[in-house]
């Protein structure tokens, strides 16, 4: 994928995410959360056997945001911070 396609995957999923976990991050946040939860994603995914993150489809959307949800987690737990309330 190109950089820009890593960019837009990465602001979809990562925007998805923070909205699922109750955001915190902002929008430029959201998006490096993305790309980061991307890679993991698509590293748990193949390590999983589910294949990987080839292009921006549906199944590389729903394998970054949960990446993207374990890494948000992470930072979370790493802030020492919870969600807000809505």
């Amino acid at each position: 994928m190109s950089l820009l396609a890593w960019i837009v995957l990465g602001l979809i999923a990562g925007v998805i995410a923070d909205y699922l976990m109750g955001g915190g991050f902002g929008l430029i946040g959201s998006i490096v959360l993305g790309i980061v939860g991307a890679v993991v994603g698509g590293f748990i995914a193949s390590a999983l056997g589910f294949g990987d993150i080839s292009g921006l489809d549906v199944r590389s959307i729903v394998i970054a945001v949960v990446g993207a949800i374990v890494v948000l987690a992470v930072a979370r737990a790493l802030r020492g911070t919870s969600a807000r309330a809505v």
